[in-house]
């Protein structure tokens, strides 16, 4: 998979949040998102789903551009914010419920998913009665549960304890062995650090450098 992002621009109530950005997004790499909070990240992981109309330029993922060609990426995962999900279900129900659009997922592959976040599959306890913490995973499990080619999660370790963050560390190098690209942001850099193979710097709405993190 190759994402190429074209000068694009996005404006709200009159206001750009993002500045005429140009990028080239690979298979197999993660791509750190680093800036302060309003420097853009979350807008251009939006822009890269396709979840908002941009004022100017374009985002082409293998060739097909986005509201033009195709609506969303046609195999993307993503957690961005605060996941949503029927309050009245189990983490389980939720899933297979959402991989029933598709219905190409397997109840064992809902399971494995579930598991890998540290939830169990066979827990009844309904969705609105969770912690942070498991709506966190949950919306990790949701995000990974189809293998997606592209993975787009947004601060995913908010809300995890440091055992979490390290299987979600696992989680994200399995899929990049993979071959998935993952766009990530996160607020502890060190994390950040470890898991980016490019690290791309956002300002006011502008990227302003992006480098290659030396192992």
């Amino acid at each position: 998979m190759v994402i190429e992002i074209k000068d694009i621009t996005k404006e709200l109530g009159g206001q750009p949040v993002l500045k005429n950005i140009t990028l080239r997004l690979e298979s197999g790499k993660v791509y750190g998102l680093k800036g302060r909070n309003g420097s853009g990240k979350t807008m251009l992981m939006r822009a890269v789903c396709g979840l908002i109309r941009l004022d100017g330029g374009e985002v082409a993922i293998d060739g097909e551009v986005l509201r033009r060609d195709i609506s969303f990426p046609r195999s993307v995962g993503v957690l961005i914010e605060s996941p949503g999900f029927i309050g009245g279900c189990s983490g389980y129900e939720n899933l297979r419920t959402l991989t029933a659009i598709k219905g190409t997922t397997p109840d064992e592959r809902i399971c494995e998913s579930l598991e890998m976040v540290g939830l169990d599959p066979q827990e009844k306890k309904p969705f609105r009665k969770y912690s942070l913490g498991m709506k966190q995973k949950l919306g990790i499990a949701a995000a990974i549960v189809e293998d997606p080619e592209l993975l787009i999660l947004d601060e995913p370790t908010n809300a995890l304890d440091e055992g979490s963050v390290q299987e979600l560390k696992k989680i994200l190098r399995q899929a990049r062995k993979r071959g998935s690209l993952i766009l990530l942001s996160c607020h502890d850099a060190e994390d950040l650090m470890e898991l980016s193979d490019e690290v791309i710097e956002m300002k006011d709405g502008t990227v302003t450098s992006q480098w290659s993190v030396e192992r």
